[in-house]
Order: C-alpha cells, then sequence, then structure tokens
C-alpha cells in the first residue's frame, strides 16, 4: 500500500532541505531587478535574467546600509540565503548584502545624490558668490598635518605677505568627518574677520573622499556666508563639494592663488604705474598753464591793464551825460506846469469862466422848462411822460400855470390805474394841497 503526503508535510520536508543545505544557506545571485517599488520599511521586488525570476527581499536595516537607491532594471549582485514560504509553497532569495554590477555602489550613491541635489538648484551658478580681489584674513578648513596647509601656506606667503591665516583642525576622513567638516564651516561663518574659506583634502579614493560627497557637508557649503573655495583630492578627483562651491581648485596651490588672485607685487607695481600716470597729467598741466601766463604775460593787456576798461569807461560817460540831460528836461516841462497852474489861479481867468458856465447853465434850465411846456401845451408829451418830464423840471412853474400833481404815499402817480376806490391821494395845486378820496376810477382809452 502505497503512502501518500500531505502538502504540508511535502513542504516542511523542502523547507528543511532549504535551510540545511549548505549551498543554500549563502547564495551569490546576479540578475535585474524587477516589479521595485520602494517601501516605507522592507523591500520586496523580483530578481530576474533571461529565463527565470526569483523573489527577492531585504529588511529594512540591511536596505538603509546599502549606501544607493534600487531602481527597476539595474543590474546587481546579491549575497543571501534561499527560503521556501510554506503557506504558498514559493521560494524566494533574502539578500543580506547587495552592490551594483559593473560600478561600485558609492558612485551610484554619487550619481543618485547628485541628481537629486541637482534638481534642488544647489549647484547653479547663480548662488555662487564671487571671491574678493584683496582679503585680509582666509579661513582654511582641512587637516593640520597634511601636505594641503604647508602648500597653501607657502604660496599664500609669496604671493602675498601679510595676509592671515587662520586653520580649522578637520577630520576629514572616517567616522566622525563629516561632522568635523560641517562643524568647522559653521564655526568660520561665524567670524566676521574671515574674507574667504578654503575647504580641502589631499588625494585618495572614492572613498577617502566620501566625506565631501555627503549631504550634509554639501548644504553646509551652500549654505556658507563666506565665499568657499573647494580644493579636494587630486584633479582628476571630483567630489560634490566642488559643484556646490563657489569655486573650484585642482590643488591646494591652485587653491591659494585663486584666494590671491592679485600678488602683492602686482600690487605695487599697479600702484606705480598709476603714481607715475599722475606725476605726468600733473607736469603736463603745470606745464600748459604755464605756457599759457607767458603768452599772457607777453601780451599788450597785461603791459596796459587799463586798457581792459577803456572802453566800460567811455560807456559810463555817454551814460551819465544822457541822464542829466533826460533830467534836465523832466524838470523843466514840470516847472513849466506848475507856473501855468498858478498863473490860473491866481488870475480872474479862471474865476471869469466858472461865471460864465454858471450863467449859461441858468439860461438852459430857462430855456428847457418853456420849451417843455409848450410841448406840453401842444399835446407832444403824453401824459405818461409828463410826470418824468416834471421831475426834471421845477413843477413850481408849471402848477402856477393852472395844473395839479398828484400824489398817493409819497409818489406822483402817472396813470389812473394805479389808483383804485377807497384810495386816499394828495393833489398838489397853486397856492396849496387837497388829501381827497377816491369814489370812482374811470380809465379813457387811445390817451
Amino acid at each position: 500500500m502505497v503512502d501518500y503526503l500531505t502538502v504540508s508535510h511535502l513542504t516542511k520536508y523542502l523547507k528543511l532541505k532549504f535551510d540545511r543545505d549548505p549551498y543554500l544557506a549563502k547564495v551569490y545571485l546576479t540578475g535585474q531587478v524587477s516589479n521595485f517599488r520602494k517601501r516605507p520599511n522592507h523591500q520586496y521586488f523580483s530578481i530576474k535574467d533571461e529565463g527565470a525570476v526569483i523573489q527577492a527581499t531585504i529588511w529594512g536595516g540591511i536596505y538603509q546600509k546599502l549606501g544607493f537607491e534600487l531602481e527597476e532594471g539595474m543590474k546587481i549582485n546579491v549575497i543571501g540565503r534561499v527560503q521556501l514560504y510554506e503557506p504558498s509553497g514559493s521560494y524566494s532569495i533574502v539578500i543580506e548584502k547587495a552592490e551594483p554590477d559593473g560600478i561600485g555602489a558609492l558612485a551610484i550613491q554619487f550619481e543618485q545624490l547628485k541628481k537629486r541635489l541637482g534638481q534642488e538648484g544647489l549647484f547653479k551658478s547663480e548662488w555662487k558668490q564671487p571671491l574678493p580681489r584683496f582679503v585680509n584674513k582666509i579661513g582654511i578648513i582641512t587637516s593640520p598635518s597634511g601636505a594641503v596647509i604647508k602648500d597653501i601656506i607657502t604660496t599664500v606667503s609669496r604671493r602675498f605677505p601679510g595676509v592671515e591665516i587662520l586653520l580649522f583642525p578637520t577630520k576629514v576622513q572616517g567616522e566622525g568627518a563629516v561632522a568635523s567638516i560641517v562643524d568647522n564651516i559653521v564655526r568660520a561663518n561665524s567670524r566676521k574677520d574671515l574674507d574667504l574659506l578654503i575647504v580641502g583634502r589631499g588625494g585618495g579614493s572614492i572613498e577617502d573622499l566620501w566625506a565631501f560627497n555627503e549631504e550634509a557637508v554639501v548644504r553646509a557649503i551652500f549654505e556658507s556666508r563666506l565665499p568657499v573655495i573647494s580644493s579636494v583630492g587630486h584633479e582628476t578627483d571630483t567630489t560634490l563639494a566642488d559643484f556646490v562651491a563657489d569655486s573650484r581648485a585642482a590643488t591646494p596651490t591652485a587653491a591659494a592663488e585663486l584666494a590671491t588672485p592679485i600678488t602683492k607685487m602686482d600690487l605695487i607695481n599697479h600702484l606705480r604705474q598709476q603714481e607715475s600716470r599722475v606725476y605726468t597729467a600733473c607736469f603736463n598741466r603745470l606745464r600748459f598753464k604755464e605756457e599759457r601766463l607767458v603768452k599772457l604775460t607777453q601780451s599788450i593787456i597785461f603791459r596796459q591793464p587799463e586798457r581792459l576798461y577803456d572802453g566800460y569807461l567811455q560807456k559810463c560817460d555817454y551814460l551819465t551825460e544822457k541822464l542829466q540831460q533826460v533830467i534836465e528836461r523832466r524838470y523843466q516841462e514840470a516847472q513849466k506846469r506848475v507856473q501855468f497852474l498858478q498863473q490860473g489861479l491866481n488870475g480872474k481867468s479862471l474865476l471869469q469862466r466858472l461865471q460864465n458856465n454858471q450863467e449859461r447853465l441858468g439860461q438852459q434850465k430857462r430855456l428847457l422848462r418853456s420849451n417843455m411846456a409848450n410841448l406840453y401845451d401842444s399835446k407832444v408829451l403824453k401824459a405818461e411822460k409828463l410826470t418824468e418830464a416834471m421831475m426834471l423840471l421845477d413843477t413850481s412853474r408849471i402848477i402856477a400855470r393852472g395844473y395839479a400833481v398828484v400824489y398817493h404815499e409819497g409818489k406822483v402817480l402817472e396813470s389812473a390805474q394805479n389808483l383804485k376806490t377807497g384810495q386816499a391821494a394828495t393833489i398838489h395845486m397853486r397856492d396849496g394841497q387837497v388829501e381827497v378820496e377816491v369814489k370812482n376810477v374811470e380809465i379813457q382809452k387811445n390817451i
């Protein structure tokens, strides 16, 4: 009789085989990353080649230590152990170590961090500060025992003696290097006496220079108030500090030359040239003025300076004489007017003219009264004009001829239409006045 195994028994048996087989306890595997989607903690994906696929798992703690980010399609070399998952009967590899195939993990991490920081804009030229032309004090962030500080001191002393150098002893490699570099950059920026910072170290492998590729160091250089020159490694070495710094130097000597772009001798020669130019300009100016002075002293004007204002004296005499003539003429005319007025006031001619005018006025008034009376008698003047004429003439002469003037409330009435039944009126006659009360008013038309 055949004994049948259950699925569980078979799976357990296979799992024991996988766990106890020394060849499966440590497997070296190569393949492409597939179905990768980054998760917050543990990572689950597949590794495949042209003919097969195997599930892969990386626990969270191991993934954080890889030093690079997994990407879809990346080819990797891994070390791990094969295990069987009993509930599904599937097997997978639990990865304990991984690195990119054909390139180091640090190189991958370098490119990934460079890309991310570049997208943030940390490497843009618009953020880079210009280096000062003249410096008084330079801060150096490097190891106190390396050749970097010696080369910088030698070069600066040769190019511009008198420039001070302040060393910030810094650990540039290994554990604690990142914190040391960042702390000294912050310390240097807190000082007020520094004009420039040089951050650097000697050459080495990518592992030796890796502290200058760390994000904390890159951001500290980017946030530096002081202009920063990066001088890390040899000319062929490139770090992220080089990209973010305001200027990059291939060697410590080149960094010192960038920090002192103008040597002391250059400055002295420049000052001498400027001094010579000022002297030549002043000499030429003085010579020109001297030649002009000589020409002026030889001129007749300097020999007879009174000739400068001869014309002005003549013009002044002419204007003075003309002014006197005008004043005398105006005075004579005014004097004649005064004499004429005095003669008119003191003589009989003015009084005689006044009497003659008064007699003429009286004659005109008498003539006017006579003409107005004749016009009224001939009915040329209408009734409504009578009052106006009487206001202009002496009414007593008209009243004496038998006419009368009617008043109401102190005003001369021009028409019967101005009276109403029951109103009081005053009639002025030749020998007196009569107070009357109106009983009836009749208006005649076509008068």
